[in-house]
C-alpha cells in the first residue's frame, strides 16, 4: 500500500494534557513507513479549511517530548461546529479539496463530543466523496462527559486540581472563620456533567470537613433549600465551603448563571455563578464571604497533572494512529477499566457513531440522597483518575514548556475564508 500522509488537529477547550495526545500520535507517525510525514492543523479544523497546515516532521524530537509536560493546545484549537453536509456542503467539499492536494490518507481529530460528531461526518463524507480517508477521533475532555470510556483525558488532572485547590483553601477559610469569612465559593467547569465539581468531594477526610456543599448540574437548585444547608453548616462547622458547577440551574432547567449569548456551537455561555450565589449569602444571610473561579486554571494546570491522565492521554494518541494504519475509520480510542483496586486500564475502541453528541453525566448513584455532595462511589471511582505526580521541569523556578517552529506548507488551493 502507497504511503500517504496524514493530519492531526486540536479542537475546543484545551487541558494540562491534551499536547500528551499530539505527542503520541507525532512518535507514532514517525514510526510508520506507512505514512510519509504528519501534518497538523493550524487552530484545529479552521487550519485545515484555510490550508493553514504545519509540517511537523521538521520538529526536533526533543521538543516533540516536551509536549508531555506542556498546556495548552501547541497547535492551537478552535470552535468551529460543521453544518450537516445534507445541508451545506461547502465545508466538507474544502476539506476534501486540501486532502486531495496534500495526499491525506489519515485524519486525526483531538476533541469532546461535538469533536467526535465532526469526525464522524467527515469520515462519511470522504467515502461519499469517493476520496476515502480513514477519521479517528481522539477523547479529549476536562467535562469527563464522552461516553463509552471509562474516563477523558483531561479529567484527571483537572479533578487532582480543584480536589487540591479546595482543601487547601478550606483550611485558610478555617483559619480565619471565626472573626472574618465565612464562607467560601469555588466555581468549577462543568455545564451539562457534573464530574468536575464532584471530584472535589476527593477534599473530604477525617481531619477536613469540607467541601461541606457540591451544587452540580444534576440536582435542581432550590434557594430556600440552599441557604438552610449554609446557615446549618455554619453552626456545626463554624465555616462553609461551596463548590459549584457552572452548570448548575434550577428546576425548570434555567442556568443560576446565563450570560445571555451563544457560542460557535449554539451553547450558551456561562460563567459567573460563584458571585451570583455569594450574593444570595450576603442578601439572605448577611455573611461575610470570598469566591473564586478556577476557569482557565483548572485545565491548564499542568504543574499538577496526575501521572494517570499524562500516561492516557499519551497512550490514545499512539492507539489512534495504531488503529488507522490497521484500517479502521469512523472510530475513538477509549479507556476501559480492567480492574478498581488496584487501579489498571487498556486502550479499546468504539465507533464515532456511538459517541458523537452523546453526554455521560454523573450517575445517581454518585450523587448523595441529600443532592449536597457525592458518595463514596463516586469518590472511589474518581480517586484513582488523580493518582501519580508528573512534574515538569521547571527553568528558572518555573515550568518549562515546548518550542516548536510550527512552520506552514505551501497552499495549493485558492483562498477559502471560514
Amino acid at each position: 500500500m502507497k504511503a500517504k500522509n496524514a493530519i492531526y488537529a486540536q479542537s475546543g477547550g484545551v487541558t494540562s494534557v491534551i499536547n500528551a495526545t499530539a505527542g503520541g500520535v507525532i512518535e507514532a507517525a514517525r514510526k510508520s513507513k506507512r505514512i510519509n510525514k504528519l501534518f497538523a492543523g493550524k487552530n484545529g479544523i479552521r487550519g485545515l479549511l484555510r490550508e493553514d497546515i504545519i509540517d511537523t516532521s521538521i520538529e526536533d524530537i526533543i521538543e516533540i517530548k516536551k509536549l508531555q509536560h506542556t498546556p495548552g493546545g501547541i497547535f492551537g484549537s478552535c470552535r468551529h461546529k460543521l453544518k450537516d453536509p445534507s445541508s451545506n456542503k461547502r465545508e466538507y467539499e474544502r476539506l476534501i479539496e486540501v486532502f486531495r492536494a496534500h495526499d491525506i490518507g489519515y485524519f486525526f481529530y483531538n476533541g469532546g463530543g461535538d469533536s467526535q460528531d465532526t469526525t464522524n461526518k467527515i469520515s462519511q463524507f470522504t467515502i461519499d466523496a469517493g476520496f476515502p480517508v480513514n477519521c479517528i477521533g481522539i477523547p479529549k475532555t476536562v467535562d469527563n462527559d464522552l461516553p463509552y470510556t471509562d474516563n477523558c483525558p483531561g479529567f484527571g488532572s483537572v479533578a487532582k486540581y480543584v480536589a487540591t485547590s479546595v482543601r487547601e483553601a478550606s483550611l485558610d477559610v478555617q483559619s480565619m472563620s471565626e472573626s472574618s469569612t465565612k464562607v467560601f465559593i469555588m466555581e468549577v467547569m462543568g455545564r451539562h456533567a457534573g464530574w468536575i465539581a464532584a471530584s472535589s468531594g476527593l477534599a473530604h477526610d477525617k481531619n477536613n470537613s469540607a467541601p461541606h456543599i457540591i451544587l452540580l448540574p444534576e440536582v435542581p437548585f432550590y434557594k430556600a433549600k440552599f441557604l438552610k444547608r449554609v446557615k446549618d453548616t455554619i453552626k456545626k462547622h463554624g465555616f462553609c465551603v461551596i463548590v459549584v458547577s457552572e452548570g448548575a440551574r434550577f428546576k425548570n432547567g434555567e442556568f443560576i448563571a446565563d450570560a445571555g449569548t451563544v457560542d460557535s456551537f449554539g451553547h450558551k455561555q456561562l460563567g459567573g455563578v460563584a458571585p451570583t450565589i455569594a450574593g444570595m449569602i450576603k442578601d439572605n444571610l448577611g455573611l461575610k464571604y470570598h469566591w473564586a473561579v478556577s476557569d482557565y486554571l483548572q485545565r491548564a494546570a499542568r504543574h499538577i497533572s496526575s501521572k494517570t491522565d499524562v500516561d492516557q492521554a499519551y497512550a490514545v494518541g499512539k492507539a489512534a494512529v495504531k488503529f488507522a494504519l490497521s484500517g479502521e475509520n469512523a472510530v475513538m480510542p477509549v479507556i476501559k477499566r480492567t480492574s478498581s483496586n488496584p487501579y489498571s486500564w487498556k486502550i479499546d475502541k468504539v465507533k464515532l457513531s456511538r459517541v458523537a453528541n452523546v453526554e455521560k453525566k454523573l450517575p445517581q448513584k454518585f450523587i448523595s440522597k441529600d443532592g449536597f455532595g457525592v458518595t463514596e462511589a463516586c469518590k472511589n471511582h474518581i480517586r484513582p483518575l488523580i493518582q501519580g505526580e508528573a512534574y515538569p521541569p521547571y527553568k528558572d523556578g518555573v515550568i518549562e514548556t515546548a518550542s516548536l517552529k510550527n512552520k506552514l506548507v505551501k497552499k495549493k488551493l485558492k483562498t477559502f475564508k471560514v
